[in-house]
């Protein structure tokens, strides 16, 4: 695969043709294990976590891959048609179509979630995939975070105006404020983790900021829990925030990385 990450970004079709998505993708040329870089909800390949993990790799040699889900980014489509299933149909589509031989899937926020749902999928393909996951590293995991973190903390009012209007725009600090859609709370439920065990079928690491106020550092711990008991390690950076994208941060991401 042609290196694409200094250049324009390659392009791929990802859907039925009534649905068909245009999916920005930065493939980097490299050794294995590869690394294979999920963003968060409202992100995109371009933040400083994903930019600095393509640094590193092109320092080592290594292969990266990274990816903008539709409504995000460089990609086509619209952020308010976006739901946890058409996100990780374009994840498996990229993983699939970009990667080869071992890959070390990072994920961050809900790239954490669509990481453990990619390594589950990419698991039960078995032989039938050029590449494999070899490991997770999650930043600030949000998995079920459309229930967890969203509906089941919403005010009776904001669910209501989700469920009557289809649609409610959230306010950010991170910026303007984004479309919640009664699609993306009804359609995740389809993709929920927590209620059982999760078997990915490779190691874990979590790296997760006990000052984040997005997704608790509780609910990190319900997700090692649900996780098999060998080779997963959380690491609690006590001053930490939701971002995890200052430069001891991103040391500790590569850490983890290189464990792999």
């Amino acid at each position: 695969m042609t290196g694409t990450s200094e250049h324009e970004p390659a392009f791929i079709s990802v859907g039925r043709e009534a649905d068909a998505r245009r999916i920005a993708v930065r493939a980097r040329a490299g050794t294995a294990p590869g690394l294979f870089w999920l963003s968060g909800f409202n992100s995109d390949m371009q933040g400083t976590k994903a930019v600095a993990l393509d640094a590193w790799a092109a320092e080592q040699g290594r292969a990266c891959v990274r990816f903008d889900y539709s409504g995000h980014g460089t990609s086509g489509g619209k952020f308010v048609d976006g739901t946890v299933g058409r996100w990780l149909e374009e994840s498996v589509a990229v993983f699939s179509a970009f990667c080869e031989g071992p890959q070390v899937v990072i994920g961050s926020s809900m790239g954490g979630w669509m990481a453990l749902l990619l390594a589950r999928q990419i698991a039960r393909l078995g032989g039938a995939s050029r590449a494999r996951v070899a490991g997770l590293v999650l930043i600030a995991p949000a998995p079920d975070f459309t229930e967890e973190l969203m509906w089941k903390t919403f005010s009776p009012e904001v669910r209501a105006e989700i469920e009557n209007k289809g649609i409610w725009l959230r306010p950010s600090q991170y910026g303007e404020p984004y479309p919640i859609t009664r699609a993306l709370i009804e359609e995740g439920r389809n993709h929920l983790l927590l209620g059982g065990a999760i078997d990915v079928g490779c190691p874990v690491r979590i790296l997760q900021g006990a000052q984040d106020p997005d997704v608790p550092w509780q609910h990190a711990f319900a997700l090692a829990h649900r996780l098999p008991a060998e080779d997963v390690v959380l690491t609690m950076i006590q001053d930490g925030d939701h971002r995890l994208s200052r430069p001891q941060d991103i040391a500790r991401i590569i850490a983890a990385v290189q464990e792999f």
